[in-house]
């Protein structure tokens, strides 16, 4: 696996969180979650990583870096912001793998900064990667276990074939608990718990970035004016399934999901890093 490349995508505003939440300190050692990641990336044997990020954090997170992994560290680090149109708002996941497509000559393991998605999670991926490199691969978390106490969110939820391959991703908003049960809001209804839900964890062939570069000029020919509409990696991976380019193995796993989202999540996430 000495071509594949762990790609973190860390280039978000953190408008929600109050600051710039990639390297918030959450471990004992005043780790950031993307610590606890590249970690695991290393034993499953994957060396090079890849971080998309912004430039203006950009000294600091090689900072953050070299303290918590050595100056030897196998890093590239791209600037989303600088790839392409300049906006405000960043384009989306998908524009962020798309920015780092001319650094990648293999597989790519593609997650987010500010998720963890435990140890066998990024082993599994990896390991589905070394078997077949031709066909992308995801993990797929039971919806439960990815829901918060209180409040509503956003996710996509996988419709499988019976040969395990990804069907279908309907991107799904206004879900929470309703007592025992769980429901939306759109599209309305309630919903199976145990439902696969993708929380953009995912392993890439390298033709498949290479797609996204494709896709994405694409979209930004049809949206070059608008200042909100973001280019976002699961819709695109989705659609490169339905024109016959892709196929997408889903992964069901048994690992504890942590995320972080808003300020007041920061000390569930150190409660939870701490219990481990």
């Amino acid at each position: 696996m000495s071509d594949t490349s762990l790609v973190i995508m860390a280039g978000g505003l953190g408008t929600r969180f109050g600051g710039v939440k990639q390297l918030a300190e959450v471990g004992p050692a005043g780790e950031a979650i993307l610590d606890f990641t590249i970690r695991d990336a290393h034993s499953a044997g994957v060396e090079r990583i890849v971080v998309i990020a912004r430039s203006d954090i950009d000294n600091d997170l090689r900072r953050h870096l070299r303290r918590h992994h050595g100056a030897d560290l196998d890093l590239e680090v791209v600037h989303q912001d600088t790839f392409g149109p300049v906006r405000a708002r960043p384009w989306g996941t998908g524009h962020a793998v798309a920015a780092a497509a001319s650094v990648l000559d293999g597989p790519a393991l593609v997650l987010n900064a500010d998720d963890y998605y435990g140890p066998t999670g990024v082993g599994s991926i990896v390991a589905a990667l070394a078997d077949d490199r031709a066909r992308a691969v995801m993990l797929g978390f039971s919806l439960a276990g990815t829901l918060p106490d209180t409040g509503v969110v956003s996710r996509g939820l996988c419709r499988l074939g019976t040969d395990g391959l990804l069907d279908g991703l309907v991107e799904t908003h206004g879900i929470g608990w309703s007592g025992t049960t769980v429901t939306a809001s759109d599209p309305p209804g309630e919903l199976d718990p145990a439902v696969p839900a993708s929380m953009n964890i995912w392993g890439l062939p390298l033709h498949g970035v290479d797609r996204l570069v494709g896709q994405w000029k694409d979209f930004h020919g049809h949206h070059r004016e608008d200042d909100v509409i973001e280019f976002l990696l699961p819709v695109a991976l989705d659609e490169q399934r339905q024109e016959g380019s892709l196929e997408i193995q889903v992964l069901s796993t048994t690992e504890e999901w942590i995320g972080m989202t808003n300020r007041e999540d920061l000390e569930v996430v150190r409660a939870a890093f701490a219990a481990r």
